[in-house]
């Protein structure tokens, strides 16, 4: 039965970064998210101490620019040996795949699909991520609704402004032509609509 069980975990934790991927993101759903699940423990303050969103928690560390940070980073924050663990890999090492890859990444960062699988099951992914059953977080606080997990990441990336994934610009431009291709096709339409009315 714990066989079964591991197999479970490890197959829902390795799935949720291609599942996160389909889900339309809710920033402001995740705003509201945030303010019912996360701020007993979270603050996000910025460099100059004012506060963002939350209000004084400090159980957990500040999530201010969180998404693109180096996870077990925030100084003078005492976090678990796993999160650190998780931290210091190269993105290639990260056994669930969910980090951000790419040349501009020497470790792990906290991107999109590695903070929903955390958020959802923070001691479960860092077990899977670094392959270690012992690995543990010191949030034992789960998102349960995957759709909220997306959501709260959304929201918690407004506060991480600078930061942008490879891919993202990509998805960007691709989007733009992918309009501008359906601009034409609605010109071209139109065009040929004008020349069947004057025959």
């Amino acid at each position: 039965m714990k066989l079964f069980t591991a197999l479970a975990t490890t197959t829902t934790l390795l799935a949720a970064p291609a599942f996160a991927q389909e889900m339309e993101a809710d920033v402001a759903n995740g705003e509201s998210e945030f303010a019912r699940q996360c701020v007993s423990c979270h603050v996000v303050a910025d460099e100059s101490g004012e506060v963002l969103a939350g209000r004084a928690g400090r159980i957990g560390p500040n999530l201010y620019g969180v998404i693109g940070r180096q996870p077990g980073s925030v100084e003078d924050f005492r976090y678990s040996d796993a999160i650190v663990a998780y931290g210091e890999l190269s993105p290639a090492d990260d056994k669930t795949g969910a980090a951000p890859q790419g040349d501009d990444f020497e470790t792990v960062v906290w991107g999109k699909d590695n903070t929903i699988a955390y958020l959802e099951d923070p001691t479960a992914f860092l077990r899977d991520a670094l392959d270690d059953p012992r690995a543990r977080s010191k949030m034992a606080y789960k998102v349960r609704d995957a759709q909220a997990a997306v959501d709260i990441q959304a929201y918690l990336a407004t506060f991480s402004p600078d930061f942008e994934l490879p891919g993202d610009a990509m998805e960007d431009g691709a989007m733009e032509d992918e309009a501008e291709m359906e601009d034409e096709t609605m010109e071209d339409d139109a065009m040929g609509e004008e020349t069947d009315n004057a025959n």
